[in-house]
């Protein structure tokens, strides 16, 4: 496995919203802001070796953030929600 699937892919959300998208065969994962679906679709595959049917991407934007008389804005990232095959599925433990 090469080391740029595990750049592009940074690590999985692990939320309510998206356990419940785990049971529609949908996994959410956060990934590198300039990769686009096709390396996306790659590194998925090729990293838990599933058959990906659809992804759908969205750039997260930073928030206000506050601490003490400081204030800045969070790092903005991207997401990606993947859609596996039928069969298929994602052990995130």
């Amino acid at each position: 496995m090469d080391t740029k699937y595990l750049e592009i892919i940074k690590a999985p959300v692990i939320t309510e919203k998206s356990g419940n998208l785990a049971q529609q065969n949908q996994y959410v994962f956060k990934v590198d802001s300039r990769s686009n679906k096709t390396e996306i679709k790659q590194a998925i595959e090729k990293i838990f070796n599933v058959k990906v049917e659809a992804i759908r991407t969205l750039n997260v934007k930073p928030k206000k953030r506050r601490v003490g008389r400081y204030t800045g804005l969070t790092n903005r990232t991207k997401k990606a929600i993947v859609t596996l095959a039928e069969g298929q599925q994602i052990e995130l433990n």
